[in-house]
């Protein structure tokens, strides 16, 4: 072998050795922006039922709202709300026909998750969809055997 034939295959061997010793897997990055807001827990059920109509005939409410991603970055903000409200057992009733059984909790600010009833929840396209509309995207969670719903929204 040719000291150049060499010293081709002697870095052939360091890359191959350095490239299967690195990770070969991409990191783990959230998908999702961070939500920002004022840390204001909220009760009042105006701003609520303006945005999501289901909600006018809503018996309480504890919500938090604000926007996604970076406030310094420039351009149009993608709003959110977090809510967590009782309704009257009869839209209870009408809005959970198709729901099941699901295995997440919902995944709500730091300032309501101490406030969330006791799962499991039943989640469903119908149950988003009951609230969805008027710009906004609606992930709902209906706490089983109770007329607790939680809202986990985003909007323009």
């Amino acid at each position: 072998m040719t000291p150049t034939a060499r010293r081709l295959t002697a870095t052939a061997l360091a890359l191959l050795t350095a490239t299967a010793c690195g990770s070969t897997q991409p990191e783990e990055a959230s998908t999702t922006p961070p939500k920002s807001g004022t840390g204001e827990l909220r009760t009042d059920l105006d701003p609520l039922t303006k945005r999501f109509p289901l909600l006018a005939q809503a018996e309480t409410a504890e919500w938090m709202s604000g926007t996604l991603g970076d406030d310094r970055v420039p351009g149009p903000s993608t709003y959110w709300i977090d809510a967590i409200v009782t309704l009257p057992r009869a839209t209870v009733t009408e809005i959970s026909e198709g729901a099941r059984e699901g295995t997440a909790a919902p995944e709500v600010v730091e300032g309501l998750r101490d406030h969330l009833p006791e799962g499991p929840f039943l989640t469903g396209e119908s149950l988003d969809g009951a609230f969805s509309g008027q710009g906004w995207s609606v992930t709902a969670y209906l706490a089983k055997d109770t007329n607790t719903v939680v809202l986990v929204t985003v909007g323009q």
